[in-house]
């Protein structure tokens, strides 16, 4: 069964990632249909707008499969894991396409850092957010500290990591963690007519405008690379694995 479901249609694409078992958690086979689908997504100039949800009504992306990847135990195997996803995030975000994350669900932990590398983030009423990695003695490694920061500013974004908090879809808009909150928690009519307006002009003049939104300072890009060794650092630690061990055990 494929872990993540694509349909295309009028110059849009829209994966769900289908690993309801897992809480749709991202997994090693999760990663590998996401690098053969911006494969596809950087090289098809007919599409126009990439959407990204996950499936059923519970969950969008609830981080990184725990249980999958408690099997890493050091930081020289922690690390290549992360770096492989913040290349994947990296590249949504650089895509000469649009964007958009359709939070369906709740988001938690690295879930709420793949919804930042998006153009656009919409959220369903039932939608919360939670910054979650600090009840794992992990700090974000997939650039979601430094996106984060961005998007709500230094302190806020302090505040939420430091208390592992979780949010509710109205706070996460009024600090502009999201763009958008749905009418009802039907959300598909929503943003595929969001989509269907951002469609209107071709792939060139998209690359055009989001290649110049990101022409900022060099400093961006080496503080998003920076996670990666922290992120390891924490990762082989002995109050990591204990807290991952004791979560896995409640299941």
């Amino acid at each position: 069964m494929s872990t993540v479901k694509i349909e295309q249609k009028n110059h849009i694409c829209q994966a769900i990632i289908d690993h309801p078992k897992s809480h749709n958690a991202i997994n090693f086979a999760v990663m590998d249909k996401l690098e053969a689908l911006l494969d596809e997504l950087e090289q098809d100039s007919d599409i126009r707008c990439f959407i990204l949800s996950g499936s059923g009504q519970k969950t969008f992306i609830s981080g990184g499969d725990l249980r999958e990847f408690h099997t890493i135990k050091t930081a020289e195997e922690a690390k290549p894991m992360a770096k492989r996803m913040l290349s994947i995030l990296t590249r949504i975000e650089k895509l000469p396409c649009w964007t958009i994350a359709a939070i369906n669900g709740a988001a938690y932990g690295g879930g709420c850092e793949m919804m930042l590398a998006f153009d656009f983030r919409m959220a369903a009423p039932r939608a919360t957010f939670g910054f979650t990695q600090g009840k794992f003695y992990l700090p974000p490694g997939w650039g979601g500290l430094t996106r984060l920061v961005e998007k709500v500013g230094r302190s806020t974004a302090l505040l939420w990591l430091g208390e592992a908090k979780v949010v509710d879809a109205e706070t996460a808009l009024h600090h502009d963690l999201i763009d958008h909150i749905t009418k009802t928690n039907d959300w598909q009519k929503e943003v595929w007519k969001r989509a269907q307006n951002l469609t209107r002009n071709d792939r060139p003049f998209i690359k055009n405008l989001k290649q110049g939104a990101l022409r900022i300072t060099k400093a961006r890009w080496e503080a998003i690379n920076a996670e990666l060794d922290s992120f390891a650092q924490f990762w082989e630690s002995d109050l990591h694995e204990e807290r991952v061990q004791k979560f896995l055990d409640r299941k």
